[in-house]
């Protein structure tokens, strides 16, 4: 019999785990220009302290998810933590940028194994029963981590120094690990005659590489560079090279067979798409309230603070009532909320009250938490127990591509916009009229939240597969 008397004790590690993470991406991204002036280096540079991390650790999750389900979670959660807590102390002594870069790879490979195995390590501290609540709970972490580590590290960055920004997750990460080694349950004895999937490995991140790196530099080379062309073709090649090795290797790295679930392919979908729209708000938003609202970064910081708030409320609940009234109606509520509080930006003008931006944050807000912890809820109880870690590592990887897919097409959506409004081209785009800059922020909104409606239709479809497996497998009264 599972022993479930140590859940919550689980939560807290795995939340400081998540936590851990959120709280970094969302510090070093503020930093770049500190960094610039630090090191004396220049923004181009620079930008690959935060780029290396993100390409690392995306190609790294599914491999990382992998290995766990092959030799034990909670081993890979502890040493992604260690190794992570290691780099950052690095990371904070580095004497150039070059260096910087090189342990924020380490980092990044520490971070992969904790977002990999965290999740799955949280599925199995919890009854099935109550899966959506503890996946709810994460939810509430993720969005403390977003709250508060802007304006920790603005004033990190104030008072300290560049330095402090990595040193803060010392602390966090040996609590972290003593939590994890404390109260997780030690894994099972590994299967004999497990082989590592090498092969598939090497081919599935070259191919996330290449498609990652295309969109990232993709609107600044150009969509026709020779470069940007040359790096769809390493993901195509790579990626088809991937799935005839999967088909053929005994021990695959991912079984493909995963996918023939319709639940479970169809929610990982429906994130995808959702993360892909909100992407534009990510992007853009921020923009509007400088460049249109003419707004400080503190104030900017501030009001962003709203879409995380509302996140971190509803997760939670969102995730006790899945446990209890099912997935479906949840997901597409939630998604049917993000629509409206996305339609509802693409109203704002330079004129309009912030109140009525605020507002439609806080329900963009709400409706990510309605529709996330149900999702993530529904793709883990459709993956079988052994491919819990590849399950896991497959929503981050859709989180990460869908948002870095998201910001290279709203990117473009917005800045054709503005210069068809603005009748020529414009260098550069920000510098046209606060009118203008809010038309193009009208139309990538709706497109935004057309986005979020279609998300709905594979989160409805394998909503309906979920319930007729759970018929399906209910014993008959008699």
């Amino acid at each position: 019999m599972v022993d479930y008397s140590r859940k919550w004790w689980a939560l807290t590690a795995v939340g400081s785990g998540v936590l851990l993470s959120t709280i970094d991406g969302s510090i070093v991204n503020i930093s770049l220009n500190t960094l610039v002036v630090a090191f004396g280096s220049n923004l181009n540079i620079v930008e690959w302290v935060v780029l290396s991390y993100l390409l690392t650790i995306t190609c790294l999750l599914l491999l990382m998810g992998r290995l766990g389900d092959m030799v034990g979670k909670r081993r890979v959660y502890v040493a992604g933590f260690i190794i992570f807590t290691l780099a950052s102390a690095l990371c904070g002594i580095s004497p150039n940028v070059g260096t910087l870069i090189g342990f924020r790879v380490v980092q990044a490979v520490g971070a992969a194994m904790i977002q990999s195995a965290g999740p799955a390590l949280l599925v199995t501290a919890f009854p099935p029963s109550e899966r959506g609540t503890a996946l709810g709970a994460t939810g509430s972490f993720v969005a403390l981590g977003i709250l508060v580590g802007p304006a920790l590290g603005g004033v990190l960055l104030r008072y300290v120094g560049w330095e402090s920004i990595f040193y803060v997750n010392v602390p966090v990460g040996i609590v972290g690990s003593w939590l994890t080694l404390r109260y997780l349950a030690s894994d099972a004895k590994s299967a004999r005659g497990q082989v590592f999937d090498v092969g598939g490995a090497l081919l599935m991140m070259a191919s996330i590489f290449g498609l990652l790196l295309a969109l990232t530099d993709g609107p600044t080379w150009g969509w026709g560079d020779g470069r940007v062309l040359l790096l769809f073709g390493l993901f195509a090649v790579a990626g088809a090279g991937f799935l005839a090795w999967e088909l053929h290797f005994p021990q695959p790295m991912i079984n493909l067979r995963i996918f023939r679930n319709a639940a479970f392919s169809l929610n990982l979908l429906a994130g995808f798409i959702l993360f892909i729209g909100m992407a534009f708000n990510l992007l853009l938003t921020p923009l509007f309230l400088q460049l249109v609202y003419h707004f400080e970064l503190q104030q900017a910081g501030l009001l962003l603070m709203a879409l995380p708030l509302t996140l971190s409320l509803a997760s939670p609940i969102s995730g006790r009532l899945s446990d209890r009234v099912g997935a479906r109606a949840l997901t597409v509520s939630g998604l049917a909320a993000v629509a409206v509080g996305l339609a509802g930006l693409s109203f704002t003008r330079a004129d309009t009250p912030v109140a009525q931006m605020i507002a439609f944050l806080l329900v963009v807000g709400a409706g990510i938490g309605l529709f996330q912890s149900p999702n993530n809820s529904t793709v883990f109880g459709s993956a079988p127990p052994e491919a819990l870690g590849v399950a896991s590592g497959l929503l981050a990887v859709m989180r990460t591509l869908g948002q870095t897919a998201g910001i290279a097409i709203a990117g473009a959506v917005w800045a054709s916009r503005v210069i068809a409004l603005n009748g020529a081209p414009i260098e550069p785009i920000t510098t046209a009229s606060p009118e203008i800059l809010a038309g193009g922020f009208d139309t990538a909104m709706r497109v935004a939240a057309g986005l979020a409606l279609l998300a709905i239709l594979p989160s409805l479809v394998g909503g309906r597969a979920t319930q007729r497996r759970a018929v399906s497998v209910r014993p008959a009264v008699k």
